[in-house]
């Protein structure tokens, strides 16, 4: 969220001098390295759900990558895991365009990891009373929305009123004169 939230900043407040490719390639290193722990602790998690014999835990990751909410399953492996490897190559490290695109992918991942830990727990749940398909309310629709509209609101405030970048981070890069 926040190189998409950079990235946007970067262009709308003509920052372009300030927050260079070279940050945006720095950052983007960063996610092959958050992705690559974030896919080891997945197999990890299944792993040890395996390893460990215990068959109701077994049951509920099989659940997850094979049952009804499959599709949340893989789409969270696709969007965390597998798109920030792109970033091993150095033309789309270095594209804003690019960058810009796999981050919303990432984000979208990041948002199919709630759903899949709150809604897979929930729809297999001990009694099989409550064996049930989840389908959101219009309540829990407006306030996934209202967040998303109180985020970038309290965003643009902050970016409004405050500096978007630090002054001590100004000094280091502004040329001397006197």
């Amino acid at each position: 969220m926040v190189l998409t939230l950079m990235i946007i900043a970067r262009k709308v407040l003509s920052l372009e001098q300030y927050i260079t490719v070279q940050h945006i390639e720095l950052m983007n290193k960063i996610i092959i390295l958050t992705g690559s722990i974030v896919g080891v602790a997945y197999i990890t998690e299944f792993f040890i759900a395996w390893y460990s014999g215990v068959q109701y835990e077994q049951y509920a990751f099989m659940n997850r990558m094979f049952g009804p909410y499959w599709w949340a399953y893989w789409s969270m492996m696709t969007c965390n895991v597998i798109t920030p490897q792109l970033f091993w190559f150095k033309k789309l490290r270095t594209s804003v365009m690019a960058t810009f695109i796999i981050s919303i992918f990432v984000n979208i991942g990041m948002w199919f990891e709630r759903f899949v830990i709150i809604v897979t727990s929930l729809h297999r749940d001990f009694l099989p009373s409550s064996w049930v398909m989840y389908s959101p309310t219009y309540i829990e629709v407006g306030i996934f929305v209202g967040t998303i509209g109180l985020f970038f609101t309290c965003f643009l405030i902050f970016a409004r009123v405050f500096p978007v970048i630090a002054l001590a981070e100004l000094k280091s890069i502004l040329k001397k004169t006197g």
